[in-house]
C-alpha cells in the first residue's frame, strides 16, 4: 500500500491538500453582515424576501411589487431566466424581464434579487440585480461559481437538489476564493424518499450551519415544500432556527402563474406572514429588519 501511494504522489495523483476553508466561522467569528442597498443581510434584523417565481408581464410585477412592499418585504425577487426540468416550459422574458423587475424595484424602493444561471450572463445580471441568485441546479456550476468571485454583487447560493452541507459550503468556497466575500446561504429543501412534499426542508442544517460558518442563511420554504399551506408555518420555523431571512414566492394570482404557481402565496397569505414573523422573532431575540427611516428604502439602485 505505501508503495502505490509513493507511485501516485510521484503521478501527480496524490489526494489534494485542503486549502484555508473562508466559510468557518472562526475565519470571522463576528458574522458577516451583507449590505443590499441600505438593507443589512446577516445582522438582528431579519430580511424578508418576495416576488413571483417569474416576472411574466408588466401588470403582474407590479401588482405583486406594490402588495409585497406594503405588507413589509425588504427586497423584491424575480426570475427572468428560467432553468425548467422541460424544454418546453416557460423559460422566463429575459432582458425585457429584467427591465420590468427594476422599474416595479425603483417604484416601490425595493433592491432586487435575480437568478442568473450562466457565466455569460452576469455582465447583465450586475447592472440590473442587487442580489445574484444561484440556483440549486447550478450550485455546483464551477464555471458560474469562479466567475461570482470576481464581481463585487451580493450572491445567494442555494442548496443542491440532494447536496450535502460539505458540498454546499465548499460551492460558497469558490465564490470566497475569487475575492467576492458577500454570500449568503439558501436552504430550499433537498430531495429524500418522502413524496408528501416538493422536497424536505432541512432545518437542522440551517441551525448547524449557522453554528459552522459565518455566512448568512436563508431560507426558501416555497420550493421546500410545494405548498402555500405550508409556506407560513415553515417561514416561522426557519426564523425560530435561527435564519437570517426568507426568500418567499408571492403571486397575485397563484392559478394562472406561468411558473410554479401552486407554491405561490396571495398577497393575502404573504400579509399574515409578515404578521405572525414579529412574535417568532421576538422569542429569539430578532426583530424584522427596518430602516432609521422609510427614506432608506427609496433609490437604492
Amino acid at each position: 500500500m505505501g508503495g502505490r501511494r509513493t507511485e501516485e504522489a510521484a503521478h501527480g495523483n496524490a489526494p489534494p491538500k485542503p486549502g484555508p476553508s473562508r466559510v468557518q466561522r472562526d475565519a470571522r467569528p463576528e458574522g458577516t453582515c451583507i449590505q443590499v442597498g441600505r438593507v443589512e443581510v446577516g445582522g438582528p434584523g431579519f430580511v424578508v424576501m418576495a416576488g413571483p417565481c417569474a416576472v411574466e408581464d408588466a401588470e403582474q410585477t407590479e401588482r405583486t411589487a406594490a402588495a409585497v412592499a406594503a405588507a413589509g418585504a425588504h427586497v423584491l425577487r424575480g426570475g427572468v431566466f428560467k432553468p425548467r426540468t422541460s424544454p418546453y416550459s416557460f423559460q422566463g422574458l429575459g432582458e425585457p424581464g429584467l427591465h420590468l423587475l427594476a422599474e416595479a424595484g425603483r417604484r416601490h424602493g425595493l433592491p432586487l434579487i435575480s437568478e442568473v444561471m450562466d457565466a455569460s450572463q452576469l455582465p447583465l445580471m450586475a447592472e440590473y440585480a442587487d442580489i445574484l441568485q444561484v440556483g440549486a441546479r447550478n450550485m455546483q456550476n464551477f464555471t458560474l461559481l469562479r466567475a461570482l468571485g470576481k464581481v463585487r454583487r451580493p450572491v445567494l447560493l442555494k442548496r443542491g437538489l440532494a447536496a450535502t452541507i460539505e458540498e454546499w459550503l465548499m460551492a460558497a468556497e469558490y465564490v470566497l476564493d475569487g475575492g467576492n466575500e458577500q454570500v449568503m446561504l439558501c436552504e430550499r429543501g433537498i430531495r429524500t424518499f418522502e413524496p408528501a412534499m416538493r422536497n424536505t426542508l432541512d432545518l437542522a442544517a440551517v441551525a448547524y450551519v449557522k453554528e459552522r460558518t459565518h455566512l448568512p442563511v436563508i431560507v426558501d420554504p416555497s420550493h421546500a415544500t410545494g405548498d402555500p399551506k405550508l409556506v407560513v408555518p415553515m417561514s416561522l420555523a426557519a426564523a425560530a432556527a435561527g435564519a437570517d431571512g426568507l426568500l418567499v414566492e408571492v403571486h397575485p394570482w397563484p392559478e394562472r402563474a406561468l411558473c410554479d404557481g401552486a407554491q405561490a402565496l396571495t398577497p393575502e397569505r404573504f400579509q399574515e406572514l409578515m404578521r405572525r414573523l414579529p412574535a417568532v422573532l421576538q422569542a429569539v431575540d430578532r426583530h424584522l429588519w427596518r430602516p432609521e427611516s422609510p427614506a432608506q428604502l427609496v433609490g437604492v439602485r
